[in-house]
């Protein structure tokens, strides 16, 4: 059984909170036209309210964006870090179980995706800052598993691997529906982590 789309901004899936509600319909919108070309007024309508009743929960659309990408930050960073400690010492399990969360969460947040890759650049320089150290973290878990499969890499190659890796994985806003969800979880489970652990070659 797969999670709602976008869920990841939930604390509860099942019983989203308004605020929650309010921040999926942003995230599908954003996504779908870009930060900068959707308005609060445009948000309240997903959600059945006013736009002037969005400001009870969120200050401005900056604020919802903010947000989204803060929460999606920290759920990878808490998810990734969980996912190392749950398979023991083998490096091979670490990948393999990192590949699984990020593809779990990439295909059930696509428009989460899609604003994260795009729409980072509309931040604040404090909520950019904020949400790159989060993202840095997440990047550095995936670096140290890496070097345990590869350790005659260096670690800015291993740290170039795993951006690859994600972005074969992140690519599912394009891809999906073309294959069953768990047809579609397979092949990019075994494409990652058959690419993730190929041989490092030369030149590293």
């Amino acid at each position: 059984m797969t999670s709602q789309p976008d869920s990841a901004l939930h604390s509860d899936a099942a019983n989203p909170s308004r605020r929650e509600q309010i921040l999926r319909a942003a995230a599908q919108l954003f996504a779908e036209r870009g930060s900068r070309a959707v308005g609060v007024d445009d948000v309240g309508a997903a959600v059945g309210v006013t736009g002037p009743a969005i400001y009870r929960h969120f200050a401005s659309k900056d604020a919802m964006l903010a947000e989204m990408l803060l929460r999606i930050s920290e759920r990878l960073l808490a998810g990734g870090t969980e996912r190392i400690a749950g398979a023991g010492e083998d490096g091979a399990a670490q990948l393999r179980a990192l590949v699984e969360f990020h593809v779990d969460f990439a295909l059930d947040n696509p428009a989460l995706i899609t604003v994260q890759d795009r729409d980072l650049g509309a931040l604040s320089d404090t909520d950019a800052r904020r949400v790159r150290q989060l993202q840095r973290r997440y990047v550095e878990e995936w670096v140290t598993v890496l070097q345990r499969l590869h350790p005659e890499a260096s670690t800015a190659t291993c740290r170039a691997r795993a951006h690859a890796v994600f972005g074969l994985i992140n690519s599912t806003p394009h891809s999906a529906g073309r294959l069953t969800r768990p047809a579609m979880a397979a092949l990019l489970t075994g494409m990652a982590v058959a690419a993730a652990s190929v041989g490092a070659g030369a030149g590293q």
